[in-house]
């Protein structure tokens, strides 16, 4: 009994040393311009206007962090748009982010308390591939800003940004996704969006519409209770925008219309045409997971 009391208390002394071992990894700090393959993991602090040039790729784990930092003088190098003032991850290159309804991947400010527009965007630039699910966006000015580019958005959650998706010219599919509390959930020009399957709720706007919309599909949506209204069109949206099959929370067309900014209102835009009105399950909609 004794000799067995020696070497437990052995093995406990030799392991003692080993526990620094197990401790959480220390951040890693981004700045500057970056090509190659790169596979991020644990706490990402983004410092300044991050690029990743055409030929790279960047690969982000389940469960990580990726927290925009203040940038310091010199850092925030681009600010007009396309681009936004805060700290900044620019990708030309292939982004993949797919965490899991356990481990989703956080895009969010160093300050968890501040609010929308404090850090820039994931801005996407002649991507071919950017690939994103299981994904929590918050505090951004524009949280996926794309262009020409090649992408996926499914169950991701968009919150507290002063615009969720961002986009033009783009092949995108925004599928089952939940949009909340943000200035504008989706905002685009022309591309050749598939919206379906999104709880879009308790916006300033929406969906806002800018600019001649082509190729789009956009269905079994659920719209509520967006503040300045469900569906916006932009001054240059004369033509009428299909958009049958979605929920807005009511069959009855008096109900809806007041909810649309378009020709019902200024007879020079397009008409928003949203019959037949289809009700969708809260269930069928939205991101599946909530953390």
């Amino acid at each position: 009994m004794r000799n067995q009391l020696f070497y437990i208390l052995l093995w406990l002394l030799l392991l003692a040393p080993l526990c620094g071992c197990l401790a959480p990894l220390t951040p890693t700090r981004i700045s500057g311009d970056l090509e190659g393959r790169h596979v991020w993991q644990g706490r990402i602090e983004i410092s300044g206007d991050v690029v990743f040039s055409a030929d790279s790729e960047l690969v982000i784990l389940p469960g990580s962090e990726i927290v925009f930092m203040p940038a310091t003088a010199g850092q925030d190098r681009w600010q007009e748009h396309p681009n936004f003032v805060g700290s900044e991850l620019i990708v030309y290159g292939r982004i993949e982010a797919l965490g899991t309804a356990s481990q989703p991947i956080v895009f969010r400010a160093a300050d968890p308390l501040a609010g929308a527009g404090v850090w820039g965007g994931l801005n996407l630039i002649d991507s071919p591939s950017a690939d994103f699910a299981y994904c929590r966006f918050t505090q951004a000015d524009s949280a996926l800003h794309s262009q020409h580019s090649q992408v996926f958005v499914q169950q991701c959650r968009f919150d507290h940004n002063r615009v969720a998706i961002r986009f033009h010219s783009t092949n995108i599919l925004i599928e089952r996704n939940t949009f909340h509390d943000n200035g504008a959930a989706i905002r685009f020009h022309e591309g050749a969006p598939v919206i379906c399957l999104n709880d879009i709720s308790r916006n300033e706007r929406g969906l806002f519409i800018t600019s001649h919309p082509v190729d789009y599909h956009i269905e079994n949506n659920r719209f509520r209770d967006n503040r300045l209204g469900n569906v916006i069109l932009g001054e240059e949206v004369p033509e009428d925008v299909l958009m049958p099959g979605n929920d807005w929370g009511t069959i009855d067309s008096a109900v809806i219309v007041p909810t649309l900014y378009d020709g019902h209102r200024d007879d020079w835009l397009g008409r928003v045409l949203f019959e037949p009105v289809r009700s969708v399950a809260a269930g069928e909609v939205g991101a599946e997971w909530n953390r």
